[in-house]
């Protein structure tokens, strides 16, 4: 009969919390501010939306939602970065089922993600032991949290992560993969453990 509360992210309580708590204060003090306060309240749960997903039976999937940033051939290997904005769900997908070799956490700063600067954000590293992912902060993205360790094995399009507010994920991809295997191009918008970018 009620409408079910949607999954939203891990620890997205840290970030509602506060306008929330404003919103009670200001219920008295100041009534429109409330309602500001609980707006913001909204977008921060609508932010940080954790819907299901149906990952496909082959290919690399798209680890992120958003639009394809970058496709480029770095040496032998084929890098596809996807940029999130802040309408964009946040949490991130293996783009193939693998083990988790590492997970390395570099520190930076936040320039956009989508500038050629952003080669020195904060940024988390998953490495597979085909492939690798890059979770990179952005300007107003903050935080990188992935879910996983090393030794944890995924499944194609299971969550290991999410980054709070706009950012980009960056994947190598494994070694067998070359421009021709390529399914998406610069500007296509995905979706997270759904869409295909890469198949032989």
């Amino acid at each position: 009969m009620f409408p079910s509360i949607p999954s939203v992210a891990p620890g997205t309580w840290r970030y509602a919390r506060f306008p929330l708590v404003a919103a009670v204060v200001f219920a008295v003090l100041w009534p429109p501010l409330a309602l500001a306060c609980l707006a913001a309240t909204v977008g921060v749960y609508w932010f940080h939306r954790d819907p299901e997903r149906s990952p496909p039976p082959t290919g690399v999937v798209s680890p992120a939602d958003g639009r394809v940033s970058v496709v480029r051939t770095e040496g032998q290997r084929v890098r596809v970065a996807v940029f999130m904005n802040v309408t964009d769900v946040h949490i991130n997908r293996a783009p193939a089922a693998g083990t988790v070799t590492s997970v390395e956490h570099t520190p930076g700063g936040h320039l956009p993600a989508f500038s050629k600067k952003s080669d020195r954000n904060e940024r988390v590293t998953v490495e597979f032991e085909e492939y690798e992912l890059t979770l990179i902060a952005g300007t107003v993205a903050r935080r990188v949290y992935p879910y996983v360790a090393a030794g944890d094995e995924l499944d194609r399009g299971e969550r290991l992560g999410h980054i709070s507010f706009s950012s980009r994920a960056d994947v190598l991809l494994p070694p067998e993969y070359d421009r021709s295997d390529i399914r998406v191009e610069e500007g296509q918008h995905v979706r997270a453990g759904e869409t295909v970018i890469a198949a032989r």
